[in-house]
């Protein structure tokens, strides 16, 4: 499989994703806490970086530098994924009680004071809503995010064979 192609795969990986994301949102009516809202631009951005490599089918260099981003979008996604996990793992009265709206924090706080609010945790974060063969969705991202990370970084920095042209 050629890196484009690789890179491709990523790219639609990324968009099933968050199509599922959105499934859940808007038919399953799973509303999103402001943990999962960050994993979804997490992994919106590791999408992004495996359209721009797709389209742009870099050599060398230019493959270094996209395995280089698709490392850091991947690490950023599963520390917030990991995170979510720790959330979740906490008893009950160890969390702190349902917070504010990420929009409503958004329009008051600043965006540093809402990044601590949101890490920190809150009650909507710690329910667990939906789990497929026994992990929760936040699980389901921090595996994905590392498989598609690692598949990534591999398929940009590995050694091709010289393309014959004629």
């Amino acid at each position: 499989m050629s890196t484009r192609s690789a890179n491709y795969l990523g790219f639609m990986a990324c968009a099933l994703l968050l199509a599922y994301g959105y499934y859940a949102q808007f038919f399953l009516h799973l509303e999103p806490c402001p943990l999962c809202i960050f994993q979804r631009i997490g992994m919106f951005a590791l999408g992004v970086v495996f359209l721009v490599a797709a389209v742009h089918d870099p050599v060398r260099s230019g493959r270094r530098i996209y395995a280089a981003l698709i490392a850091l979008a991947a690490l950023g996604t599963i520390l917030v994924a990991g995170r979510h996990l720790y959330i979740q793992s906490l008893p009950p009265g160890s969390v702190p009680a349902c917070g504010a709206s990420l929009d409503f924090m958004l329009k008051i706080f600043s965006l540093s004071e809402v990044l601590t609010r949101v890490f920190s945790g809150s009650g909507e974060c710690a329910k667990i809503e939906w789990q497929f063969l026994g992990l929760a969705m936040p699980a389901w991202v921090f595996i994905v995010s590392l498989a598609l990370g690692a598949g990534g970084i591999w398929a940009n920095l590995r050694r091709q064979a010289p393309v014959l042209r004629f």
